[in-house]
């Protein structure tokens, strides 16, 4: 229960699915985010639930979350290859302060293939969360990063 990791073929260029997943509004429409600036390898950015405009059945679910605050810190960017974020996993408590919590990676890792781009998305570093909440972190990522990979595979061939 350390690692989540999804893989889908996207019938879309490597060009097209690069920016889908490295330009913040782009993420952010398919993902259900705003964020404060563009992702940039050693950036600390501001980030607020704001649900999909890619699938209403995912954004109802978004929806009671809307405008919630989280963190979001992009690590790493190699060009039309890989872009790495960090944040706190499933941490949608009013109230509660998780600054103090480790973060967990998130990896998406592109490559291209016949007929399309091959997009991995990993999240890892699950063991380093509080027990208390480290099953139920896993459990709602795990079918997050289901929905997600579905969100963008639905962004790329609108």
């Amino acid at each position: 229960m350390d690692r989540i990791e999804k893989k889908a073929l996207l019938r879309a260029p490597l060009a097209r699915v690069w920016q889908a997943v490295s330009d913040a509004a782009q993420f952010g429409s398919w993902f259900g985010a705003r964020f404060s600036g563009p992702f940039a390898a050693g950036t600390r950015l501001s980030a607020s639930i704001s649900p999909t405009t890619v699938d209403p059945e995912v954004a109802k679910l978004q929806k009671p979350h809307e405008g919630m605050a989280f963190d979001f810190w992009v690590e790493c960017v190699e060009p039309m290859r890989y872009i790495s974020f960090r944040w706190h996993p499933y941490a949608i408590e009013p109230g509660v302060d998780y600054s103090d919590e480790p973060t967990t990676l998130i990896e998406f890792t592109l490559e291209p293939s016949d007929g399309g781009t091959l997009l991995t998305i990993v999240e890892s570093g699950f063991e380093n969360i509080p027990l208390a909440r480290r099953a139920a972190a896993f459990r709602a990522n795990e079918g997050g990063w289901a929905h997600q990979m579905r969100m963008v595979e639905g962004y790329l061939t609108r």
